[in-house]
């Protein structure tokens, strides 16, 4: 089967079976974040980090998604600008708070961290601020153009980039892009030094 019949499977399965294509597709792409993170960080992959997002995205936050955004189109109705951006409002008053606490909280816990909310009380403030230069953008692409049937999906394509950081700062960071950045910055500085010289 090419591309362009795996395309088609998808979109029958999306339509037929939305929720579960839309977790899956959703956990999927989060967990490739996860996985790209450790490759940034020039760690060796551990699939037991990998396994645990997964966990966290399929039992909590592809769920999570697929219905809060299903509930605020049924709340908020429609793609009018006045509707569009109070669903924004919405999805980063509750849904973001939400989503990052059950992440922070739901790894440590697979983790079996002493204290689960240890990461959750260091990383929480930033990690919600650094959201919201990023989430607002995202969601408000999804309400104005994407079909609600593939919100979730379009949700985790966007949350793929997300979870990168989100796994980042999970693992190392402190949940801000400068943590990340200077991360990233000091890693090409290394790598520099370290390139035979002509």
């Amino acid at each position: 089967m090419g591309m362009a019949g795996w395309w088609r499977a998808l979109l029958r399965a999306a339509r037929r079976y939305p929720w579960p294509t839309n977790v899956l597709l959703y956990a999927a792409l989060f967990s490739a974040g996860d996985a790209l993170q450790q490759r940034l960080r020039g760690a060796p992959a551990d699939w037991q980090q990998t396994r645990r997002v997964a966990t966290v995205a399929v039992t909590f936050h592809g769920n999570f998604n697929y219905v809060w955004l299903r509930l605020l189109e049924r709340a908020l109705p429609g793609r009018a600008p006045r509707a569009v951006l109070a669903k924004v409002l919405c999805d980063q008053a509750i849904g973001g708070p939400v989503a990052v606490s059950a992440f922070y909280a739901g790894m440590s816990i697979l983790q079996e961290k002493d204290d689960i909310f240890l990461d959750l009380k260091k990383k929480f403030w930033n990690t919600y601020k650094s959201g919201l230069v990023y989430w607002p953008f995202v969601q408000l692409t999804n309400f104005s153009l994407v079909p609600v049937h593939w919100r979730t999906a379009y949700t985790g394509l966007c949350g793929f980039l997300w979870a990168t950081f989100l796994c980042f700062s999970q693992q190392s960071g402190d949940g801000t892009f400068k943590s990340a950045f200077t991360f990233l910055h000091v890693k090409e500085a290394n790598a520099l030094e370290r390139s035979p010289k002509k």
